[in-house]
């Protein structure tokens, strides 16, 4: 479902700034797979779901998805592709507009839209079910304005408006780092029911190694642009945090240093 295969990107190239972001990475999920990414800072795993997203070309290598080469299309032709959640809760929504205009708008993307009556007494219905799965009470609140929800509301409600028309690829960027540890866990655990219910091809990055180990059917950790560690089915089940570090260690050559990581 998504192929990278030897991605380059340097930001600043030439200057005393220069940095290589991405240095040939590739990397390979295969429809239906949950990866969670971990890394130091500096690593490159926000700099991969951008480059996947089209926010900025690549130097070099492809970008494939689903059978079709994106690596020049840019990011809004990529958009009926891919479903993505942003870390900032208040990214991923329109807060002066309602709970059902909201998903009335993810529910249009990529058609084409006339002018007709905004939304159906059948699509409130189809929205109220949808929104029963966040378990949040906010299928009795479509009316509400979205900026008067909580920062973890918000973020449910977009994680729903993502996956809302079923997307090749969906790409989680640390969606549950703004978000105090009980809200998180909320939200962690409706991704998992969306992403099993619909068997969504999920990129999940995570500061967090308990919950890149408790996430998914595969675990890759990224060190100086490039993948160190993919580690899948039963060897990740067994896996602890300190199993992760010790062979994070022997694969770059150094100790693992982010202490946003090592703290959660």
């Amino acid at each position: 479902m998504l192929e990278i295969k030897g991605v380059c990107k340097t930001f600043n190239a030439g200057t005393v700034n220069e940095k290589r972001a991405l240095n040939h990475l590739t990397l390979t999920l295969n429809d239906g797979d949950f990866v969670t990414v971990i890394g130091g800072n500096g690593a490159g795993k926000s700099t991969m779901l951008n480059a996947v997203a089209g926010v900025f070309p690549v130097d070099e290598g492809t970008i494939t998805i689903d059978g079709v080469d994106v690596t020049r299309l840019p990011e809004h032709k990529r958009a009926s592709y891919i479903g993505r959640v942003f870390q900032d809760p208040m990214m991923g929504t329109a807060a002066t507009m309602q709970i059902e205009e909201n998903l009335a708008l993810a529910a249009r993307r990529g058609k084409r839209r006339g002018l007709r009556v905004g939304i159906t007494g059948k699509e409130r219905a189809e929205y109220r079910e949808l929104l029963k799965i966040l378990d949040l009470g906010l299928e009795d609140r479509l009316t509400s304005k979205v900026g008067l929800l909580s920062g973890g509301q918000r973020q449910a409600l977009t994680l729903l408006m993502a996956s809302l028309v079923r997307p090749k690829l969906l790409l989680l960027d640390e969606h549950t780092a703004a978000l105090d540890p009980k809200t998180a866990a909320k939200v962690l655990d409706t991704t998992e029911k969306i992403v099993h219910r619909d068997n969504l091809t999920t990129l999940m990055i995570t500061h967090n190694m308990k919950d890149a180990i408790a996430h998914g059917n595969r675990l890759v950790m990224m060190y100086d642009g490039h993948i160190v560690l993919d580690i899948a089915g039963e060897e990740k089940k067994r896996l602890t945090v300190e199993d992760l570090l010790e062979q994070f260690t022997k694969a770059s050559g150094e100790e693992f240093s982010s202490d946003r990581a090592l703290l959660s």
